[in-house]
């Protein structure tokens, strides 16, 4: 006994990194330590870091990976080799004893990357529905699913539930019914007869672009469209769920109250109808940093949740005998949890809402259970259930968004010189509130750093001073607005709520005039071309490692990070633009450097996505261009790039063209453009975009300095609201 024991606390020899749940045992050689498997296995050993955050992101990534990836034996081929990962390591017995960290990791991350891939492919096939295969208009005959009234736009938008023209299955639909062409509004579950025009719902305009499609097919549409009359009803409806008439009757009450936008934006806080709000405040809201505040989402459930919860607690330790028998917590608890459903019942249930009910439920569970409210553990949980509900979310600015700011939060928090910065210490209340006030600057501009990336990917274009914005305008909404409209609605009951809806009506118009200066400021928006994926998974991919490692290892995530706003800087603007349908066309002037569109557009959207796509906020001018030459059929542009001039020629009519005419203007152009047919004699001296090659590229934007395209279809593949690829 005594030699064994001495052999086994012989200081010679190698203690096994780890705590005394995973032993290892000791390295075998010189080799091996120097290898880069026991490498990895220490430095798994020895970070000390949460492995579940890691697990979200590894499901996160699983369905990112199915839509990034085209084509359906790609997605199968990622499902076996996560299979084959995960059946490598459960058999792996070497790695049992000598590198159980490493094994762990490549079980656990594979499987949670399988389960990513499977669950959004398995919502796709069963919620996704395809598009109509062609516009169609005429005497129509639905059932009103669904009735959102947008008066800022007059317009009241409809779900519908009808039958496919062409093919008779039955589709759904969402069309936009003008308010002055109806007589009065249609109930929900009622059966109507109209004139309209329904299309399918609109991929990318341009590379980059907003993918409603996509939306659309998880959405279950299948057609998008307008009503051209007034509509007959056939039979009543019933007025939809009573959870839905009385979300719309209390929308219908609060723009009743409050005019205009304001109306709008606390009917946003309370329903989230944000139909009333006009666009303009809408865009000073988004370029002030400060459209967070109208979509109810985390800051507006948990103030709802907070404030019940400190209430109820409150007023529970007033009775001696509760606070002495019963655990307070657990019932205030309970209180919240039971507000926070209410109000995402009666807000009506959106992703965003029901993500953060959530987690406000799981802040709670810890709460009571003595736990701490706000981790990252606790964070991945969330985003763990709701991508298992909604796996699609991943890829929307919704979702990416309220996570990175929670994370934010929670890595600031949990950093060390925030905690000496707000621990209490004796001092003067002016000097404590200047250090919160410190705290909420600096949490502030690390949020706004955050969110950028994600802004500029998905919109092209972020807010500049969101950060300062948000100071006063965050405190406002949550302490004085949304108690204020909650107040009046309640004193409303006995007819006394005009005072309150007053002062209320104050404090939005605050609301507004910080979002208008914030907004009009010099500089106060950034806008850049469309993003590449490899800039955004720089900025996810180091801000992940930066948030979620402990030690030092972090620092490594500002590499990514760096590299990401050196791609920025380096985005080269599209010199042209040709849209899927081929009628929008714009170019970029070689010397003013400022947008051309070919035919002036009646259309916001087109106007819109051609901004975006070039990242400017200047409006298109006209054509008068040197060396632009126009007739009844054709204009001929001629750009000068690198010294070398390009000839476009692009087609203004469908009229019937002499065929030796057009064939010698499309030899004397280097591109050729059309939104129709062109015939196999058409052969321009570069690139001939025509109707049938638009039909399987979509959206296209050149790049003439280095002879390059980006189309649509690129990243569709096989997706199914991508109806192009299976032509």
């Amino acid at each position: 006994m005594a030699s064994e024991a001495a052999t086994t606390d012989d200081p010679l020899l190698p203690v096994p990194a780890g705590g005394a749940a995973l032993q290892h045992c000791p390295w075998i050689s010189q080799s091996h330590m120097s290898s880069s498997l026991p490498s990895v296995e220490r430095f798994l050993s020895n970070s000390g870091f949460d492995r579940v955050p890691w697990l979200a992101v590894a499901f996160g990534t699983g369905a990112i990976a199915w839509f990034s990836m085209p084509r359906a034996e790609d997605w199968v081929v990622l499902c076996v080799v996560c299979v084959s990962i995960a059946l490598f390591a459960s058999w792996w017995n070497a790695g049992r004893l000598r590198f159980p960290y490493t094994r762990q990791a490549l079980l656990s991350v594979s499987l949670f990357v399988l389960a990513g891939c499977l669950s959004v492919w398995t919502r796709s096939e069963i919620v996704g529905q395809p598009p109509i295969a062609r516009p169609v208009s005429g005497i129509l005959t639905a059932r009103v699913l669904a009735l959102d009234e947008q008066p800022a736009l007059q317009r009241d938008r409809l779900t519908l539930a009808l039958r496919d023209p062409q093919s008779g299955r039955a589709v759904k639909a969402r069309v936009n019914l003008p308010v002055g062409l109806r007589s009065h509004a249609p109930e929900v579950g009622a059966v109507i007869r109209f004139r309209g025009r329904l299309v399918p719902p609109a991929s990318p305009m341009f590379p980059g672009g907003y993918d409603f499609a996509r939306t659309a097919w998880f959405a279950g549409l299948s057609a998008t469209g307008s009503v051209t009359s007034d509509f007959e009803v056939l039979s009543a409806g019933a007025g939809g769920d009573w959870l839905a008439q009385q979300r719309l009757a209390l929308s219908r009450h609060i723009t009743s109250r409050l005019a205009g936008s304001a109306g709008g934006i606390a009917a946003a806080l309370i329903t989230g109808d944000m139909g009333a709000i006009s666009q303009d405040d809408a865009q000073d809201m988004r370029d002030a940093g400060l459209a967070h505040l109208l979509s109810i989402s985390g800051l507006h459930v948990s103030a709802v949740i907070g404030c019940v919860y400190f209430v109820v607690l409150r007023l529970l330790a007033l009775s001696p005998t509760l606070a002495l028998r019963v655990r307070l917590p657990v019932l205030a608890a309970a209180a919240g949890a039971a507000a926070g459903l209410a109000y995402t019942l009666l807000s009506g249930s959106q992703v965003p809402t029901v993500r953060s009910c959530l987690a406000g439920l799981l802040v709670l569970a810890a709460v009571a259970l003595g736990r701490e409210a706000l981790s990252m553990r606790l964070l991945a949980v969330a985003a763990i259930l709701v991508l298992l509900m909604w796996p699609e979310a991943v890829v929307g600015p919704s979702f990416q968004m309220s996570f990175a700011a929670v994370i934010v939060l929670i890595a600031l928090g949990n950093a060390a010189w925030a905690k000496r910065l707000l621990a209490p210490r004796e001092e003067a209340p002016p000097l404590k509130a200047l250090r919160y006030l410190a705290m909420m600057l600096v949490t502030g501009v690390v949020i706004e750093l955050a969110l950028m990336p994600i802004g500029l990917f998905h919109f092209h274009r972020a807010g500049v001073y969101g950060s300062l914005a948000n100071v006063a305008a965050i405190p406002l909404t949550t302490v004085i607005i949304m108690p204020l409209v909650a107040t009046a609605l309640l004193l409303d009951l006995v007819g006394l709520g005009i005072p309150v809806w007053w002062a209320a009506d104050r404090g939005i118009d605050v609301l507004l005039s910080i979002a208008h200066f914030t907004a009009t400021r010099p500089a106060a928006v950034s806008a850049l071309p469309a993003m590449g994926a490899w800039h955004f998974a720089s900025f996810v991919a180091g801000g992940l490692w930066l948030a979620l490692w402990t030690s030092r290892i972090r620092l490594l995530g500002l590499l990514p990070i760096s590299a990401g706003f050196i791609g920025l800087l380096m985005i080269p603007t599209p010199d042209v633009l040709i849209s899927g349908d081929g009628r929008h066309v714009a170019w970029l002037d070689p010397m003013t450097q400022r947008l051309v569109t070919l035919r002036k557009s009646t259309s916001d959207y087109a106007l819109d996505n051609m901004m975006e796509a070039v990242g400017t906020h200047e409006l298109p001018g006209g054509t008068a261009l040197p060396g632009t030459r126009c007739n009844r059929d054709f204009c001929h542009v001629a750009l000068r790039e690198r010294g070398e001039k390009l000839h476009l020629l692009i087609a203004r009519s469908r009229a019937l063209v002499p065929e030796m005419q057009l064939e010698r203007a499309c030899r004397h152009a280097d591109i050729v453009i059309a939104d129709r047919w062109l015939p196999g004699n058409c052969r321009p001296k570069w690139l001939k975009l025509d109707r049938q090659m638009l039909d399987r590229t979509g959206g296209v934007t050149i790049h003439l300095a280095s002879r390059s395209l980006r189309t649509v279809s690129e990243t569709q593949g096989d997706h199914g609201w991508w109806p192009h690829g299976k032509r």
